[in-house]
């Protein structure tokens, strides 16, 4: 009776360890949380998902070049350009946002989609989303003549990308971002320094991190098709009491997509210029991960 009673036991427990190891192997198929801080890194979007129901809010500044020194308090006396932005999750892959630049008084209405997401087990081993945008210049340009300002469809600008990421440690994460934007009129009034109607690059963006809530931050954009320098960016990320803090260096004074392409761009290390973001989630329904 003794030993039955012990091999009934034995069998119990390793049923139960069976179970367990079920149970890790399905955890280990979860999405790898986290790639990046936020779905904003530096001036890129990212494939960081919203849940649904929540809302991403982002306040976007880029400053003047450095190289005014101190008598211009290093680029911030020559005024910001500023961007709001709110990304609502619809669902767990679809989010669609609307931003404000006040470089051209731009807005732009914008989109994600994520295709995959990165399992811990590395059955999916990249995290893979869509973006996608229709902005419009809203500068009324009252020093133009009334037949000289620009119709409605002359402003309108596009911009599209495939953003491809994976977290390669849980200190290391890097993505590819291919990239368009489409001008529909280039015009010269523009603050863009490029005068062609298609602009394609491919962004690049790293995240090193150095602490649980901080973040060493790079972000690379070659222009591929035109003969405006590339964008470069380096930075810091900081979270803090729910918020997402983004401080870097830039060459590009430029914050939306479209602009970021045909915008122009400084020479690292000569004009860079100071920006910090301000990242915020709020979760509307059932919160399942924060930032």
């Amino acid at each position: 009776m003794k030993k039955l009673i012990t091999l009934l036991l034995a069998l119990g427990w390793s049923g139960s360890l069976f179970a367990q190891l079920e149970r890790k192997l399905e955890d280990e198929n979860l999405p790898v949380d986290l790639i990046f801080h936020a779905p904003r890194h530096i001036n890129l979007l990212t494939v960081e998902p919203l849940e649904k129901r929540s809302m991403h809010f982002a306040i976007m500044h880029t400053f003047g070049t450095l190289d005014g020194g101190v008598e211009n308090l290093w680029g911030l006396d020559n005024g910001a350009n500023i961007q709001f932005s709110f990304e609502f999750g619809l669902s767990e892959k679809l989010s669609l946002g609307f931003a404000r630049s006040s470089r051209d008084k731009f807005y732009n209405l914008y989109g994600r989609y994520h295709l995959l997401e990165q399992t811990q087990n590395d059955k999916i081993p990249l995290s893979v989303s869509v973006a996608g945008g229709m902005g419009a210049v809203s500068n009324p340009y009252r020093f133009l003549g009334p037949l000289e300002r620009p119709d409605f469809s002359d402003r309108l600008a596009y911009s599209a990308q495939v953003m491809l990421a994976r977290r390669f440690s849980p200190k290391i994460s890097f993505q590819l971002s291919p990239m368009l934007s489409y001008f529909v009129n280039p015009l010269e009034i523009y603050q863009i320094e490029g005068d062609q109607n298609l602009y394609m690059a491919l962004g690049m963006s790293g995240k090193i991190k150095v602490t649980d809530r901080s973040s060493l931050t790079l972000q690379y954009i070659p222009n591929l098709n035109s003969e405006l320098r590339s964008n470069f960016g380096i930075g810091w990320d900081v979270e803090a009491g729910g918020h997402v803090f983004q401080m870097y260096f830039v060459t590009s004074q430029a914050l939306n997509e479209q602009y970021l392409l045909a915008g122009g761009n400084g020479v690292p290390g000569e004009e860079f210029r100071l920006g910090f973001n301000v990242n915020r989630i709020f979760a509307m329904g059932q919160k399942k991960r924060s930032y």
